[in-house]
């Protein structure tokens, strides 16, 4: 797996896909070391909504979202609205014919999902669509000190000529 990604963080927990498989199921090291994608609505997490308690990485164990931060979206996934601060990085993913915003481990580059914005299902605007077998759920408030907030920078809002100046590839309309 690449430990490349767009804030250009070296993660703390670094390990051989040898020693990775000998710590995860077929599946995890699938989804957490290949990127790969559960089918949706087959997770575990999809359909579970604790009122208390938190969600850690399933590779490494870092706290990730809290059970507040979880809502249903119906995209076949569990989605989360925010991350504990400094939780996860960033990868411009341009498989599958399209631009997304892929999101790991900041600790140990495993991969989560994906992150959404702009469809306004949430008051962060955002959609952390992840994978039910990248994390585990503890039944335990977030460790102290943990704080969560959106993952993407706050963007300005398109207006008519902005678009308009993207399309014709102009600097100004």
């Amino acid at each position: 797996m690449s430990k490349l990604n767009d804030q250009g963080v070296t993660y703390k927990v670094t390990k051989s896909d040898a020693e990775w498989q000998k710590e995860l199921s077929r599946e995890e090291f699938y989804i957490l070391r290949e990127k790969g994608t559960e089918r949706p609505r087959t997770g575990q997490y999809d359909k579970f909504y604790p009122k208390e308690g938190h969600f850690v990485c399933a590779g490494c164990g870092t706290p990730l979202y809290s059970a507040a931060a979880k809502f249903d979206s119906g995209c076949g996934w569990p989605a989360f609205d925010k991350i504990v601060e400094g939780a996860v990085v960033t990868q411009t993913d341009r498989s599958m014919g399209m631009v997304r915003v892929e999101i790991m481990c900041g600790n140990c580059g495993g991969h989560l999902g994906h992150v959404f914005e702009g469809e306004r299902m949430t008051p962060t605007n955002e959609r952390h669509c992840v994978n039910s077998i990248s994390v585990k759920y503890v039944d335990e408030p977030l460790p102290e000190g943990k704080r969560e907030a959106k993952v993407l920078p706050k963007s300005e809002p398109a207006t008519r000529q902005s678009l308009l100046a993207e399309l014709l590839g102009k600097k100004d309309a």
